[in-house]
């Protein structure tokens, strides 16, 4: 990427939201000095355009529906900043997007865990390439979050078998079993569980 404005805003996009996902629901403030290094304001007091390039991002990605804050902290950064549903989703989704693949013999749970946006984001920021940041934050801005299918979970919640109780012990009084997946999932009908 040939503009150094856009790459930075990219490393800072996201380390923002890696940031703030580490903390989630909890709101932080968000110092620039964490997300692009220190910076030693000139002597009429001025910071570097480094720095309000870095505090821009957090202004732009709050105006853009990605992050709230409460106030700004002078120009150091945002204070009480919290990711939005929007964010929430997105980061937690299943990336199409793979910097990085699970090991083949993980657990469901840490290979749906590994698969997650928010992983390749991580991936990218440790890889410290400009191409991969730049990929991840642009695949992230340019999509919308979609519902949640069930099938994303086949695998890690195994449905309950017809007749069963549910553990709560509320038990089964429609004879279907106490799921979220619809009919046809593996154990609804009988059949082996994988």
């Amino acid at each position: 990427m040939a503009d150094l404005h856009i790459e930075e805003f990219c490393h800072d996009t996201l380390r923002i939201l890696v940031q703030l996902y580490q903390v989630f629901p909890r709101r932080r403030a968000v110092y620039v000095e964490d997300i692009c290094g220190e910076d030693a304001p000139d002597e009429l007091g001025m910071h570097s355009a480094r720095h309000m390039g870095c505090l821009g991002t957090m202004l732009w990605l709050a105006e853009e529906g990605y992050i709230r804050y409460v106030d700004t902290i002078y120009q150091e950064g945002v204070d009480q900043a919290v990711l939005t549903h929007r964010s929430f989703v997105l980061l937690t989704g299943i990336s199409s997007l793979r910097l990085r693949e699970p090991e083949p013999d993980s657990p469901p749970g840490v290979k749906h865990e590994k698969l997650m946006l928010v992983e390749q984001m991580r991936a990218a920021l440790q890889s410290r390439s400009s191409e991969r940041i730049a990929a991840v934050a642009r695949y992230f801005l340019s999509h919308a979050p979609e519902p949640v299918e069930a099938d994303e979970y086949r695998g890690i919640i195994t449905p309950e078998r017809p007749g069963e109780p549910d553990p709560e012990g509320a038990g089964d009084t429609t004879g279907q079993g106490n799921t979220p997946f619809p009919p046809g999932w593996p154990g609804q009908d009988g059949t082996p569980q994988a």
